[in-house]
């Protein structure tokens, strides 16, 4: 009985129909790296102070009337109060003049009680200035990326199960075109729960889209070029995406602006449908021998090759040891990293820009590793530096943070290409997309922590980068104790049959 690799053999591993297949579904990738942290931009909180209205203030109350405050050793207008409107019109009109006729630490202050005024030099408009997410309302803002990932967390689970009853192909299209409507109708959202409510389920679509394209191609596709796809082709392409970011970012200054420009790329995809197949394997367990035949006699067409008459005359579907990995703590760093650059210093475009662009030497180095060394080996490594460049941020001077950041995010980005491709060679045809749904299910419940860590640094400057360098290295440790059993297991019955 041969099994499905050895069943399809005679197709070749990289002929017309493998190509196309690889290149379409790294294709459906590219939108989710733009979608998937579009909310670095779209959620930013620029500076801001109260709005001073109207009220016959000389030129210096008008300048005084929102205390100084120290942040971080810098002096900043205060965001969130002001002095009493009331009490200043009263010392302007009688001629007083602030810091010399008057000691301002003595006045009383008040809220914000007409609104605040918001810079316009990074953008001209994202949520936090729509909805006013600032101040009491701040806790909102991260509420915002939270509800995202919990969407992402339920897509990973649903979505597994939805393509397993029906199909990969049907489930990538419909959350693909759920992704792309509602990205497209979060520009109408008269409130920001309307918006949080939206961006739930463009979660929900993105990852679903995501892990049902890995699961086909992973499928489809065989023996070294199914292992470029899942480390190396669908990883890419999210980077691309990722990296196309911050440039539609930089031209689309306004949130409503670079919601339209992101969900607009999702029409291309519809011809798409014509040319990608349902996976075979697939099929097979669900006892359509003859459209899973259709598939590969269609494929042999493309590649110019003759199948045979009878292709599952011998086939097995066979069954793989299932094996569960984890992966939160590699998807809290990386989503935490990901999400901070819009804090890091310099241009918030270009800190974007190179936080996505050091993913592509990663999972370049990943698919290397993968073929030169054992996986294990490969998951300590990256672990390792991933947790130690992120941990000895606090160590060094303050213009090397970025430098050390983005190798940690080098080495997390390695870890998480090499995770994929271990998800989709331990599971076999009849579950792999429920539970690589599962697997990614469990790892989102990191990546919905994320955006509060990052919030730690208010209380101590590198809180947060202690707490992800300390998860990544503890992961690391656990892998390379399970590395020492696992050899020590080996030596020993090895040396048990060299003395027997």
């Amino acid at each position: 009985m041969k099994d499905y690799d050895e069943t399809t053999a005679f197709l070749g591993q990289w002929g017309c129909f493998q190509q196309m297949v690889f290149f379409l579904l790294c294709a459906t990738g590219i939108p989710n790296g733009f979608s998937g942290l579009s909310v670095v931009f779209l959620a930013d909180i620029p500076p801001h102070h109260c709005l001073v209205p109207e009220a016959n203030l000389t030129q210096e109350w008008h300048k005084a009337i929102i205390p100084i405050e120290v942040v971080n050793g810098q002096e900043e207008m205060s965001r969130c109060s002001r002095y009493r409107l009331d009490v200043v019109r009263n010392l302007s009109a009688q001629g007083y003049t602030p810091g010399r006729d008057v000691n301002l630490t003595d006045l009383e202050q008040e809220g914000c009680l007409d609104g605040w005024s918001y810079s316009r030099d990074t953008y001209q408009s994202t949520i936090v200035t729509e909805f006013n997410l600032v101040c009491g309302e701040q806790w909102k803002q991260p509420v915002t990326s939270t509800a995202y990932f919990l969407g992402v967390l339920c897509g990973s689970f649903i979505s597994g199960q939805l393509s397993d009853r029906f199909g990969r192909r049907p489930v990538l299209f419909a959350t693909m075109a759920v992704q792309t409507i509602f990205t497209f109708i979060q520009i109408f959202s008269p409130s920001w729960t309307v918006f949080t409510i939206l961006f739930f389920t463009v979660g929900l679509g993105q990852i679903s889209n995501y892990v049902a394209a890995l699961v086909l191609g992973s499928e489809i596709l065989a023996g070294k070029v199914r292992v470029l796809f899942a480390s190396l082709g669908i990883t890419l392409s999210y980077a691309t995406g990722y990296m196309m970011l911050p440039l539609f970012a930089y031209f689309l200054r306004g949130w409503k602006s670079l919601l339209l420009a992101l969900s607009l790329p999702g029409l291309l995809y519809i011809p798409f449908w014509w040319f990608i197949p349902e996976s075979p394997r697939w099929l097979l367990t669900q006892g359509r021998v003859k459209e899973a035949e259709a598939v590969l006699r269609n494929a042999a067409k493309r590649n110019k090759i003759k199948a045979p008459q009878d292709i599952f005359k011998d086939y097995n579907v066979g069954w793989l040891q299932l094996k569960a990995c984890s992966s939160q703590c590699l998807n809290i760093a990386y989503f935490c990293l990901s999400l901070n650059t819009s804090q890091l210093h310099g241009n918030p475009y270009v800190s974007c820009f190179l936080s996505a662009a050091v993913e592509v030497p990663a999972y370049i180095f990943s698919w290397l590793s993968l073929h030169r060394l054992p996986r294990r080996f490969c998951a300590v490594g990256t672990l390792l530096l991933g947790g130690l460049s992120i941990f000895v941020i606090q160590l060094v001077p303050q213009k090397m943070s970025v430098a050390l950041e983005m190798l940690g995010k080098f080495g997390i980005s390695m870890g998480l290409a090499q995770v994929i491709v271990f998800s989709t060679e331990l599971y076999p045809t009849v579950i792999r997309n429920t539970a690589t749904g599962t697997f990614y299910t469990f790892s989102r419940v990191g990546s919905a922590i994320s955006p509060y860590l990052f919030q730690l640094s208010t209380y101590y400057k590198y809180l947060h980068y202690n707490i992800l360098g300390s998860l990544v290295i503890l992961s690391a440790v656990v892998h390379g104790i399970f590395m020492f059993f696992f050899f020590f297991f080996f030596f020993f019955k090895y040396t048990q049959l060299a003395f027997a």
